[in-house]
Formats: structure tokens, C-alpha cells, sequence
């Protein structure tokens, strides 16, 4: 797609986030799960607290990719502590790309793994890492294609269901 913007995502965007978080989640999961787990999930997942701690913390970016100023999708990029696992001083963790629905295909999820590849490249990274719901056969495809490898398995809990979660990495070459 042409005109698409990455730009990070400041204080001042936290409403834009909250919507965005929200929408992607919800446009990616509702079908796969329960009403309830996903109501709870959203509200506490994406609680303006929550999204305030995030763009707080030195650790974590989050970039939106916008289009006619307005935002499509986001990535949120964790490192050293602010990773939800690994926690490997030398490693980044992609923790959520997320598209609006009437946008996939048109490769702004390419553009955002991009730009935490280019963030992974300048940092020096080992490798780049992150979970993927094993009943997301698409996006399991998206990091395979990307060069992503299935290292381990962990559970990731949406509401009071227990899913399982595909972890991938991406080594570098530095």
C-alpha cells in the first residue's frame, strides 16, 4: 500500500491505541472464542491504565501504521525486562502485530514487521521472538514466511480459557 505511515505512538495517542487494540483483537479472536473471555480480555488488557503503563515503559514501542492520518494497525516491541518471557538482555520480543480486518492483505503487517526487524538490526539483537496462538494458522504463516522458527509452546490466557500459544524466533545474523 502506498502513503502508509510509521510513526510512534506517544501519550497523546493513547485513545487512538485503545481503539485500535481493541478493534484488531476483537476482529482476530471474537470467532474463536466466548463473548465473556473476550469482553474480559479487552477491558483489562486494554484498560487506559494498562496502555499508559505500556508507552511508560523505557522498554517497550509501539508504532502505528497510519494511513491518511489515521491508524491501521500497530506493533508493540518489548525488550530486556519489559518481555513477557525470555527476557534475554540481547533479544526483542514482538508481543502484538495487529491490522484492521478491511486492511489485510495489503501488506501493512509486512511493514510493520519491518520496522521491528530494521529496531531489532540497530539494537543488535540476537534474535527476535513472539507467541502466536496455535489456531491462527495465518499468522503462523506470515513469521514462517519471515523466516521464524517454532522453538517451545506456552499458555496464554484469554479470559478463564487456557490457550496455547506457538512461540517463534528469528535469529540474526550480526
Amino acid at each position: 500500500m502506498e502513503n502508509i505511515e510509521i510513526v510512534k505512538v506517544s501519550v497523546d495517542d493513547i485513545a487512538q491505541l485503545q481503539i485500535i487494540c481493541k478493534q484488531t483483537f476483537f476482529e482476530t479472536y471474537a470467532d474463536g472464542n466466548t463473548e465473556e473471555n473476550m469482553q474480559k480480555y479487552l477491558d483489562e488488557s486494554f484498560s487506559l491504565e494498562n496502555l499508559a503503563a505500556e508507552l511508560a515503559n523505557p522498554n517497550t514501542q509501539l508504532f502505528f501504521a497510519r494511513l491518511d492520518q489515521k491508524p491501521i494497525g500497530y506493533v508493540k516491541i518489548n525488550f530486556g525486562e519489559a518481555q513477557t518471557e525470555l527476557k534475554y538482555q540481547k533479544s526483542l520480543e514482538i508481543e502484538r502485530i495487529y491490522v484492521l480486518k478491511d486492511f489485510h492483505g495489503k501488506r501493512v503487517g509486512q511493514i510493520l514487521f519491518d520496522k521491528a526487524f530494521e529496531i531489532a538490526l540497530q539494537t543488535k539483537a540476537d534474535f527476535l521472538w513472539l507467541g502466536v496462538w496455535e489456531k491462527n494458522p495465518k499468522a503462523i504463516y506470515f513469521y514462517k514466511r519471515n523466516g521464524f522458527v517454532e522453538f517451545d509452546r506456552h499458555i496464554f490466557k484469554l479470559g478463564d480459557d487456557l490457550q496455547t500459544d506457538i512461540m517463534m524466533k528469528l535469529t540474526l545474523a550480526n
